[in-house]
């Protein structure tokens, strides 16, 4: 059924940082360091993935268990963050041969289970509506527009409004590099009317199959890497490094 369902759409890569229209079967660990400005770094591992299923055609469910904050910091402690939860239905799409193209909209939501402040003092949601267009069988673009919402104190917490874009070149069967915008509008809260901007280059390899000589196999692995550039005036972090691992099934 996933494979029927995978069948239906473009067969692009996932992209690193960004959310993604198409839907996908994995289990997915991302690997995070961000450095500021006053010289600190925090590794998040985990980075709030987990897995991407696919529990009925045009349909995607993710369970995110909670990432690990490791901080070189004496203001700051180490400590779980929140669990998150995640729907995505796909609205339309078609295969490269057929039209190359693919809408869906998610709602995601995240609990405040995090220990000492790694986490967000409030329930939030994050509505979002995705698409994506391809241009032959090697460059596709996806964008993305959504917000976070959170459930309580919303003038004092802030709300954030988010897009993102990606340019993706597929250089080889295995093989894609992309070039992601990743901007952030802040409304209400500490941040209020501040923007966050960062350039994300990167590169995906696979998907490597397990049995590649065994018909209709899913298994593989995907492996992921990039940097993210603040481009922005004000920015939180800067110099990002992203390393993700996803197993497919």
């Amino acid at each position: 059924m996933a494979t029927a369902t995978q069948a239906k759409q473009p067969s692009w890569a996932v992209p690193l940082v960004s959310p993604f229209p198409m839907l996908a079967q994995v289990y997915r660990s991302d690997f995070t360091r961000q450095l500021t400005s006053a010289g600190t770094t925090t590794w998040s591992y985990g980075a709030g993935k987990g897995f991407n299923l696919i529990p009925a055609p045009n349909m995607q469910v993710d369970i995110y268990p909670p990432p690990y904050f490791q901080r070189n910091s004496t203001t700051a402690s180490d400590g779980w963050g929140d669990v998150g939860l995640l729907y995505k239905y796909r609205l339309a799409a078609r295969p490269e041969t057929k039209g190359n193209y693919i809408v869906s909209a998610q709602l995601g939501a995240s609990l405040p289970t995090g220990q000492h402040k790694n986490g967000a003092k409030y329930a939030t949601v994050s509505p979002t509506i995705l698409g994506g267009k391809g241009f032959g069988r090697r460059w596709s673009v996806l964008s993305s527009l959504g917000a976070t919402l959170p459930t309580s104190q919303a003038a004092s917490e802030g709300r954030t409004v988010h897009f993102n874009s990606v340019l993706e070149f597929r250089a080889a069967k295995l093989l894609t590099m992309e070039l992601e915008d990743n901007a952030s509008f802040f409304h209400g809260g500490p941040n209020d009317g501040r923007l966050q901007n960062f350039i994300t280059p990167g590169i995906l390899l696979g998907r490597i199959k397990f049995f590649p000589n065994q018909q209709g196999s899913r298994t593989g692995l995907v492996l992921g890497a990039g940097m993210q550039f603040a481009t922005s005036s004000w920015h939180s972090y800067d110099h990002n490094i992203v390393l993700s691992a996803r197993f497919a099934f």
